[in-house]
């Protein structure tokens, strides 16, 4: 895989884009600018963008069974309405450090929400991987890590995908049906000079996209963590993909211009844009979260 014609398809500009997820019910593309706090959703069939501002840092934004949206802010899961523009908290990590902040989500097949937690100076070691399962939070058990990316699930075998991104290292995990985990595994490290893995998503023959921070682009690895290809982007900071369209055979990536100097900013100047390309594989519809 090379460039798999890539294109920039909405010139947002975001300084921390993240979070991608395609909304079937609502044929849209939503992500987030985290250090803006902003909130994009994206109409590719007609190129219509609205954006809401949120209160604070927000790490991503999916949908619920019930119709709604939740979101993750930097102080726990909220309730998002896009009517109003209203968030609100409905739950929060036991011992969530202030200077943490939630980063990254994704379900599972029983509509249990997984999200990560990270410091945000991006120094300590106190990032933990928690369940929502509608109800309340509980900590996976997960070791803790500086800066926890992913979590990327493949429903039909149970597995989760946990990244640690200084540690340049995707794990995996079974999921049981109670909602714990197996021990977890080392899946993929990536080798010095390519970047650090930042979020994933599972395509629907099982193989795992992890975006590349400062590796400009995307690689695909199938489930036995044997590398198939990489995506070349135009910005260095790539933060994750999504599978939209009506039949999910789009990729739609996110990046940031965080971190970028003048110099940088001048030879990238598509860094911070949604694109999109062909993957050559359709993804797996987004289960819902059950509240």
């Amino acid at each position: 895989m090379t460039d798999h014609d890539v294109r920039t398809v909405l010139p947002v500009q975001a300084m921390l884009g993240e979070g991608p997820v395609w909304i079937g019910r609502d044929s849209a593309l939503w992500f987030v600018d985290i250090k803006g706090h902003h909130v994009h959703r994206f109409d590719p069939a007609t190129g219509a963008a609205r954006r809401w501002d949120a209160p604070d840092q927000v790490g991503w934004v999916l949908p619920t069974a019930a119709g709604g949206l939740i979101a993750g802010l930097r102080s726990g899961v909220h309730r998002f309405d896009p009517v109003d523009g209203s968030f609100v908290l409905l739950a929060q990590p036991d011992g969530h450090p202030a200077h943490n902040r939630l980063n990254d989500a994704a379900t599972d097949g029983a509509g249990r929400l997984w999200f990560g937690t990270m410091d945000d100076d991006e120094r300590a070691a106190s990032g933990r991987l928690f369940r929502f399962d509608g109800a309340g939070v509980a900590d996976s058990g997960l070791p803790p890590v500086c800066i926890t990316n992913g979590p990327a699930i493949h429903a039909p075998t149970g597995t989760l995908y946990h990244t640690d991104t200084v540690g340049k290292t995707v794990w995996r995990a079974t999921i049981r049906d109670d909602g714990t985990l197996g021990a977890p595994a080392p899946f993929v490290t990536i080798e010095d000079g390519a970047g650090h893995p930042d979020g994933s998503v599972v395509d629907a023959e099982g193989c795992v996209w992890v975006a590349l921070w400062g590796g400009w682009g995307v690689r695909r690895y199938d489930p036995a963590g044997v590398l198939m290809g990489t995506v070349s982007l135009p910005a260095s900071n790539i933060t994750k993909i999504a599978f939209g369209g009506p039949d999910l055979r789009t990729a739609y990536a996110t990046s940031a211009r965080k971190g970028l100097d003048a110099a940088a900013l001048a030879e990238q100047p598509e860094a911070g844009n949604l694109f999109a390309f062909d993957p050559g594989v359709a993804g797996i519809a987004v289960t819902p979260v059950a509240m």
